[in-house]
């Protein structure tokens, strides 16, 4: 039984190509595995920041709210609600 060159010739031709392959095999693995992680780590993210913008919400609606800023705007710029002998109402020309 004597190989020939051309034998020889395919043999490392199918060698080499199961090696590419397994390697491409790993690599693709591998990355896939790295992108899951990374995936996971960005769906933790996600959470933990759908956490403070609601958060941030609730806060905003609480200093935004009609008593809070009647408060600020008494204390602060010392505003008050005109009395009803201040309050001069302007009807639009009629046509």
């Amino acid at each position: 039984m004597k190989l020939r060159a051309n034998d020889l010739l395919a043999a490392l031709i199918v060698a080499v190509a199961v090696i590419v392959s397994g390697t491409v095999i790993v690599t693709a693995k591998h990355e896939a595995r790295r992108l899951f992680a990374e995936l996971e780590a960005l769906k933790r993210e996600e959470a933990r920041l759908q956490v403070d913008w609601g958060r941030l919400q609730l806060e905003q609606s609480t200093w935004a709210t009609h008593p809070r800023i009647e408060s600020l705007a008494g204390e602060q710029l010392q505003l008050v609600v005109p009395g009803e002998d201040q309050v001069v109402i302007v009807s639009a020309p009629g046509p």
